[in-house]
């Protein structure tokens, strides 16, 4: 079955399978690439509410192939995933190779006000079985923010998940993956929440900031 195929299926099947087919597409690619990038998120991974072409995954390959470098961007995003149900289907894409895991979750552990110790003991799980079974994948953790209906206290202990998480692990840390998007009407779907394909592009842009020398150190 082609990459296009599976692409129309997901579109069928919605964004909740849509990354799970790709990654089955594009992991078949994979003896042929330098490494697998794995985005494993929430909505904004998935693109709520877009085509999969114009999610920042998608996006962030095209900047992958614009270098000349031979990586494959997997996109593991599924929405209204919390860190606690992106743990229980971790071992099903850690069966297929990773050598950079993107981390792009929390967010709606904040939005349902959940404790930060819980999410951070999600991510951190997360991030040793990852590391457990592929010892030398890099490690990417997104920040994410609240909404200040949360209140002060828990956006503050809220936010400083993903500093911890990216000091304790040594990892590269994007500080806010929504920077210049969240909050900015005409750059989200009518929800308020959910990036539009311009959003998208800007969010593509902050991941790219870092993601770019990880990458450029591996092609080496």
């Amino acid at each position: 079955m082609s990459l296009k195929q599976l692409r129309q299926i997901a579109k069928v099947l919605g964004h909740a399978s849509a990354g799970l087919l790709l990654l089955c597409a594009l992991t078949g690619t994979a003896p042929q690439s330098s490494g697998i990038v794995l985005f494993l998120g929430d909505s904004i991974t998935a693109g709520y509410g877009l085509e999969l072409s114009q999610a920042f995954p998608a996006l962030i390959q095209e900047k992958i192939q614009a270098k000349g470098w031979r990586f494959k961007a997997v996109n593991a995003g599924q929405s209204g995933d919390t860190s606690a149900g992106a743990l229980d289907r971790l071992n099903w894409l850690l069966k297929n190779r990773v050598d950079v895991l993107v981390l792009e979750l929390g967010g709606n552990d904040g939005l349902r006000g959940l404790p930060v110790e819980g999410t951070q003991k999600n991510l951190q799980a997360i991030i040793d079985r990852t590391k457990a079974k592929y010892p030398q994948a890099k490690i990417i953790i997104a920040g994410m923010k609240v909404p200040p209906n949360m209140g002060r206290d828990y956006a503050k202990k809220f936010e400083a998940v993903f500093v911890d998480l990216a000091k304790k692990n040594k990892a590269p840390l994007i500080p806010f993956v929504l920077e210049g998007v969240g909050g900015m009407r005409e750059l989200n779907l009518p929800d308020g929440i959910h990036p539009t394909a311009k959003g998208h592009q800007i969010v593509a842009a902050n991941v790219w900031k870092v993601l770019e020398p990880v990458l450029r150190s591996m092609s080496k």
